[in-house]
């Protein structure tokens, strides 16, 4: 306190020293339209501030592993191709599924997300411990918000309306034996049994 009051009677400005895992000052210069832009959702609640904002643009940076992207329209997470696609168009390309092949090809497609899972983010979904970091992993990616509630597996918001092919999804990807509780969203599935892994 005693360095800080000297240092104003100086007319400069005390600067802090930091450890290495206290926060640091940034400048970050905007340009005009960039900073409307800002000001613009922070007025109209979107944003509750600039740091807030870019706390958040820096989280998503991470969990989306941006800093692999390529260009626009070409952009990779892990091992895996990624696509900004309508919800809309997917739920039309599963309705051209035929419906007694929805929980097979939901169980190819859970293979598939438990590799790419595995080989970006080293999470094993077929390890129970992991399921908090897969769940995350797919929250991120917009495929729904799962939930581990004693025996039972809860889906808010799944980006694919069929409660079949969701089982099927879910049984390749965390490797187990599920029976449908509720079919409409939110979904709710129960853990009969574990399986051994299929690739």
């Amino acid at each position: 306190m005693a360095n800080r009051i000297k240092a104003m009677q100086q007319g400069k400005p005390s600067v802090p020293e930091l450890k290495d895992n206290e926060a640091k000052r940034t400048t970050i210069i905007l340009e005009k339209n960039e900073r409307e832009f800002i000001e613009a959702l922070i007025r109209s609640g979107k944003e509750a501030g600039i740091k807030p904002l870019i706390s958040k643009m820096l989280d998503i940076y991470k969990s989306m592993m941006i800093y692999d992207w390529n260009f626009p329209g070409d952009y990779y997470c892990g091992i895996s191709r990624m696509a900004f696609v309508n919800v809309e168009l997917l739920n039309i390309l599963t309705l051209q599924v035929p419906k007694d092949k929805w929980h097979e090809v939901g169980k190819k497609m859970g293979n598939a997300l438990k590799v790419s899972i595995q080989t970006t983010i080293g999470a094993d979904a077929t390890e129970q411990e992991s399921w908090e970091t897969v769940f995350n992993r797919l929250r991120v990616q917009g495929f729904g918000d799962l939930y581990l509630k004693d025996k039972f597996l809860l889906l808010k918001t799944p980006f694919i309306n069929d409660c079949e092919i969701w089982k099927g999804i879910l049984e390749g990807l965390l490797s187990v034996q599920l029976e449908t509780r509720n079919s409409v969203p939110p979904l709710v599935f129960e853990i009969l049994k574990s399986q051994p892994p299929t690739v």
